[in-house]
């Protein structure tokens, strides 16, 4: 059993769930084809705030945000990869490795390899403070990591003027076939002078989002999966679909929200450039200003204030 399995999603996914979708479905013609031909819009970054000290979110691809909060820079769930293994990227980073200007601090939400990746964190070096759940410290030092502070859910630590919680989420763990669920994940909120972000790394729906927003809120800015959700017989239980992450948004009492895990890297069934649409319509569902729904393209910088 592994250390976390109380923690896991459930109903688990194992791997007669994976030949079944990968393999007898597509055999027999039931998984969606992405009809191809979706090009990630991209943009370049604002070089003055990325360099600044000044608060401002920059999306540089998948779950990998460049934020500056309190002074400090803070990169999430780094992947500056050209490529995953076999999976190629759709969208080359928004910044790559050699313009990040120095970093703070590194979170790593879980050791899926789309969320960390050795060769980023080789890249980035022991310098930042690297902060991480239960169990992942050792994969982040064999990959260059220096200062790795682990977290137990709803467990804190500081860095300047920053305080940073591990939160709970509906997710699991596994890097090698024979770890699974040996290291905890779960979401950061990181609560700074400018105000309160949140990144829920990987997640399915679950009602821990309505506790996050109680214990941890008012947060301006959530960061929320829109992507890789298809078969949601397989899914379900591990990644949130467009819908669920607006409502969600709506039970964190998020003031903005910035969709990421879309556009990047093809993970699952639906078309690549699908979970923006279908998140603008879930928006505009619920009568929210679209002002407040954050679809950036790859390499966007927004201003936080």
């Amino acid at each position: 059993m592994g250390r976390f399995d109380h923690r896991a999603t459930s109903p688990r996914r194992g791997p007669a769930d994976l030949l079944r979708w990968r393999v007898v479905d597509a055999i027999a013609g039931r998984n969606r084809k992405d009809p191809g031909g979706f090009v990630t819009p991209r943009r370049d970054p604002d070089r003055a705030l990325v360099a600044g000290s000044a608060a401002q979110m920059t999306w540089i691809g998948h779950a990998t945000f460049l934020v500056t909060l309190g002074g400090a820079r803070l990169l999430t769930d780094p992947v500056l990869a050209p490529r995953l293994g076999p999976v190629r990227r759709h969208a080359a980073p928004g910044l790559a490795v050699s313009e990040l200007p120095p970093i703070d601090v590194v979170l790593v939400s879980h050791n899926h390899h789309d969320h960390l990746d050795p060769w980023t964190i080789r890249r980035l070096g022991p310098a930042p403070l690297y902060v991480t759940p239960l169990g992942n410290g050792s994969v982040l030092r064999r990959s260059g990591a220096g200062e790795v502070v682990e977290l137990d859910w709803w467990e804190s630590t500081r860095r300047g003027d920053l305080e940073i919680t591990l939160v709970p989420a509906r997710h699991w763990s596994m890097r090698t076939p024979f770890d699974r669920n040996e290291a905890l994940w779960g979401g950061f909120v990181v609560r700074g002078p400018e105000g309160t972000a949140y990144h829920s790394g990987d997640t399915a729906h679950f009602d821990g989002f309505a506790e996050i927003g109680r214990r941890c809120g008012p947060i301006d800015w959530a960061m929320l999966p829109i992507g890789a959700y298809e078969p949601r017989w397989f899914m379900e239980p591990q990644h949130m679909c467009p819908e669920e992450a607006v409502e969600a948004a709506h039970a964190l009492g998020a003031r903005e929200v910035i969709a990421m895990h879309w556009g990047t890297f093809k993970l699952t069934d639906e078309p690549l450039g699908e979970p923006p649409e279908r998140a603008r319509a879930a928006w505009r569902a619920r009568g929210a200003d679209d002002d407040r729904l954050w679809i950036l393209d790859v390499g966007e910088t927004r201003k936080l204030g």
